[in-house]
């Protein structure tokens, strides 16, 4: 199995989530508003911490091996604009998982 998490575009969630959707088998996503700052974002001013000075959607979601790949190019396809601050995809490989409510372990969990 495979957690994939995706910090992208606020403006662009709605069609992230929806190609998400579109996806046979999908087990569903989770959805938090973030902050942050990348590489070029933020000019320090010594002695002030930087504060997350961009909102932003991270998108994340535990899917089997199978399916990482489609969704994957999903988001991509969805998030993509062609200009800076697009987001970026991180991919884990998860080792257990297990519903709560039932007990059940692995790919049926999801």
């Amino acid at each position: 199995m495979r957690e994939i998490k995706a910090i992208i575009r606020p403006d662009r969630l709605s069609d992230v989530v929806y190609a998400l959707r579109q996806i046979p088998r999908m087990p569903g996503v989770t959805v938090s508003v973030v902050q942050g700052f990348g590489r070029g974002d933020v000019q320090q001013t010594p002695g002030i911490e930087p504060v997350g000075e961009a909102q932003f959607a991270k998108v994340e979601t535990v899917v089997p091996f199978a399916l990482a790949k489609q969704v994957i190019e999903a988001i991509r396809r969805a998030a993509h604009t062609g200009r800076p601050g697009d987001g970026k995809i991180f991919v884990m490989a998860v080792d257990i998982v297990m519903r709560i409510s039932t007990g059940e372990e692995g790919e049926e969990a999801i």
